[in-house]
């Protein structure tokens, strides 16, 4: 029986009518980040409220901390939907080589640590760590940098080349050999992260046309690059030891055979078992937020890369397909912003931060539920880590601006304005769309040709490109007659 007369043609017809608003793709964006934000600030002081009350008595460290980056992210959203495309372009190649000097010194300093025997290196004040470089007590991931730097620099440099991408060699100068330094650089220490990197690319040249073969050609080399970082962290890559066991390989024998769980409890596998378990004691509505269990150091990395498994418990099948259905919304808005927008850097651009923020969640949850090896990967908006989430909520600051900057939503905003101190305040109106040259109309007709502007089609007319003989011929005489 439908409610209040509403059925399910008339749901839909109210669902397609406010989709169809002007600044639909703006709101859908807000609301679908914010709320994903607010749901990642609660889990992490779910997920470390107990460990940090034990270790110093104060249950809101990682939290304050937490919400302090959310607020320098915030900042960073609003400073990136004030600013035009052509900002952007020019942005792209300062933070690009800005990254890539970074993950340089991160490396450089992590092979000095790893010859001396050491866990860390420090070079004045700049210390590295696995992952992370400290400078000046500022603790920064040079390859959550390197995606919003390849966005902008991967989308100035296709919507460049425009056709030219049919060529290979167009592809190979320069985006392929920037694109290898990047894959090394960054997978030799996550493989994960190098995969995110990956399928940003995949998004750019799938919104540029670009050919199959080239996708045929990119997977195998693709995979080629993961086997090789697969089998360096044997040599000491990434979180692993010269001379122990290959833990990356062990994750991907781990997730094609399963080991049995009883040998999970104690063993190399105790996050993959109790990441599950985690799953099954939530059942469908959860055991309550913040009365999980396992958060009590039973699951390693609950705060970070195993979230989704303490929302799994907490909130249960609910509240996981909650966050799947906002991920979904996002990964809706930033193609529809994609596909609206005029501008081919600015489509580029949308669909390569959309990849890169849908691929990085599916591949965290993937892990966590089984259906993908473990990476190590956060997850976007929810997981702990500072620099992961300033640099995302820069992302969605700049998928605003492009979706403030859609034809429709242009044209509704220089028709309604907001008040001056909004436009100061919040974001100024983008720039209205260019209009369309329309072909020239005929001309009226104007009656017949005179005869003496006809064009000559008879076998007598001189051929293009010879003058013709205009004297006279005859006597003077004659021509007076």
């Amino acid at each position: 029986m439908p409610l209040r007369g509403l059925d399910g043609a008339g749901g839909l017809a109210a669902l397609r009518g406010l989709l169809a608003r002007p600044l639909a793709s703006y709101y859908l964006l807000l609301s679908s980040a914010g709320l994903l934000l607010l749901i990642g600030l609660t889990m992490v002081f779910s997920a470390t409220s107990v460990k940090d009350y034990a270790e110093d008595g104060n249950a809101s460290a990682s939290v304050t901390k937490q919400a302090i980056f959310a607020v320098i992210g915030i900042g960073a959203f609003w400073v990136c939907q004030r600013l035009p495309a052509s900002t952007y372009r020019s942005l792209g190649r300062p933070l690009l080589f800005t990254s890539i000097g970074l993950l340089l010194i991160l490396n450089l300093l992590l092979a000095y640590a790893r010859l001396s025997h050491q866990d860390s290196a420090r070079i004045g004040p700049i210390e590295a760590r696995l992952l992370w470089l400290f400078i000046g007590g500022i603790q920064v991931q040079p390859s959550e940098l390197a995606k919003f730097a390849l966005v902008l620099w991967g989308a100035h440099l296709i919507a460049r080349k425009g056709a030219a991408l049919g060529w290979w060699r167009e592809l190979a100068t320069p985006l392929f050999p920037v694109m290898g330094l990047l894959f090394v650089l960054v997978g030799y220490n996550d493989v994960g992260t190098m995969l995110c990197l990956l399928a940003l690319v995949v998004g750019l040249l799938w919104a540029a046309g670009v050919r199959m073969r080239v996708f045929g050609a990119l997977t195998v080399v693709g995979l080629l690059g993961v086997g090789l970082l697969i089998a360096v962290a044997s040599l000491g890559a990434g979180s692993g030891e010269k001379g122990a066991d290959n833990y990356r390989f062990a994750r991907l024998v781990m997730f094609f055979n399963p080991p049995d769980p009883e040998t999970c409890k104690l063993g190399d596998c105790l996050q993959f078992y109790q990441g599950r378990l985690a799953i099954e004691h939530g059942g469908w509505f959860g055991v309550g937020l913040g009365k999980g269990s396992l958060k009590w150091d039973w699951l390693p990395e609950a705060h970070n890369d195993f979230i989704f498994a303490i929302i799994a418990e907490e909130l249960g099948v609910i509240g996981c397909a909650v966050v799947l259905a906002l991920f979904a919304v996002l990964a809706y808005t930033g193609l529809r912003i994609a596909r609206r927008v005029d501008d081919p850097f600015r489509r580029f651009a949308a669909a390569a931060v959309t990849t890169w923020l849908v691929s990085q969640a599916v591949i965290n949850i993937g892990g966590v539920v089984g259906l993908l090896p473990i990476t190590g990967l956060p997850l976007p908006f929810i997981s702990d880590g500072g620099s992961a989430l300033v640099v995302t909520l820069a992302g969605i600051g700049m998928l605003a601006s492009f979706a403030r900057a859609e034809p429709d939503a242009a044209r509704a905003l220089h028709a309604r304005p907001p008040a001056r101190w909004v436009r100061l305040l919040w974001a100024p109106l983008p720039p209205l769309p260019g209009r369309r040259r329309r072909p020239a109309t005929p001309p009226a007709g104007r009656g017949s040709v005179p005869r003496s502007r006809e064009r000559r089609h008879d076998d007598q007319a001189a051929p293009r490109g010879v003058r013709q003989d205009r004297s006279r011929g005859g006597t003077a005489s004659e021509r007076r007659r």
